[in-house]
């Protein structure tokens, strides 16, 4: 048995198990992703997080979900990444990079009272090329509003990997989708070999946009920073939003703002500690 030292953190209710890995060497992360992230016999939580140190970067994400499966990207997660290296003193400058599976990404940081409370993300560019995302497709054009089957019913998807890939379709209202009926089926599809992200998205005006989001390896959580970005690119893409403009993405835990330019696409939203801890395994 050893005791490891945790901190449980959230972004608009994604949350996550962050160990501090400057001080504390994990052997096994799989495995204790899912006996941490069990809301009945764990600590609870989307999935766990460890802050190592890099030779690269201010320091290293390293993110897992429910199952084990090790994810390359979690917008709402790397914002809590830099509040513990920012209030943990870490790194104390307001603008961090951290080193992901998905590249080094710049984080700027927004300070009150010597803590950070928010923090916007430049998550890089998107990425359409269905090779890339990947998607088994035969052609190199994106699939924009792309017809596709899932049983017996048919949806129109746009496709996009934010450094994890992206399912993202169109409804009236995302809250009468059955998505523990039709979430795994998307993300288990032969057409997603690396398997997906799935986000039901409405449009409520050219600024404003709601959105339920099944993540691979976790299921439905109540937000995801790369699928509001995904969600935001794909309205831009079907001419629902304009590029280079905020969009207020509602999700179940709270709102992000996403703006999708040229350059890249960038992520505002706040970062919360809950509380501390120690745990026997």
């Amino acid at each position: 048995m050893m005791k490891i030292p945790f901190t449980k953190m959230h972004g608009c209710g994604n949350d996550y198990i962050y160990i501090n890995c400057f001080e504390h060497a994990i052997d096994d992360p799989y495995t204790l992703s899912k006996h941490l992230s069990d809301r009945h016999f764990g600590i609870g939580g989307d999935g766990i997080v460890l802050i190592c140190p890099s030779d690269i970067a201010d320091a290293k994400m390293r993110m897992f979900n429910i199952d084990g499966s090790e994810g390359k990207m979690c917008g709402n997660a790397i914002r809590c990444v830099a509040k513990y290296v920012y209030d943990s003193n870490i790194a104390t400058k307001e603008v961090l990079s951290i080193d992901t599976l998905s590249g080094i990404k710049t984080i700027e940081l927004f300070i009150e009272n010597g803590q950070m409370t928010s923090a916007k993300v430049n998550m890089g560019k998107a990425i359409l090329e269905p090779a890339l995302i990947p998607v088994q497709s035969k052609g190199s054009n994106p699939l924009i509003n792309f017809p596709f089957q899932v049983e017996d019913k048919t949806y129109h998807i746009t496709t996009i990997s934010m450094g994890n890939p992206h399912c993202v379709t169109f409804v009236v209202d995302p809250m009468q989708v059955d998505l523990p009926m039709i979430g795994p089926k998307f993300e288990h599809h032969a057409f997603f070999p690396e398997s997906v992200n799935i986000e039901f998205v409405s449009v409520e005006n050219r600024n404003t946009l709601h959105m339920r989001v099944w993540e691979r390896g976790s299921g439905e959580t109540l937000a995801c920073g790369t699928g509001a970005c995904a969600a935001v690119v794909a309205a831009v893409l079907n001419g629902h939003c304009d590029k280079d403009s905020d969009i207020t993405v509602k999700l179940l835990g709270g709102d992000l703002v996403i703006r999708y330019t040229d350059e890249g696409v960038y992520m505002t939203g706040p970062a919360v500690t809950v509380f501390d801890g120690e745990i026997l395994v």
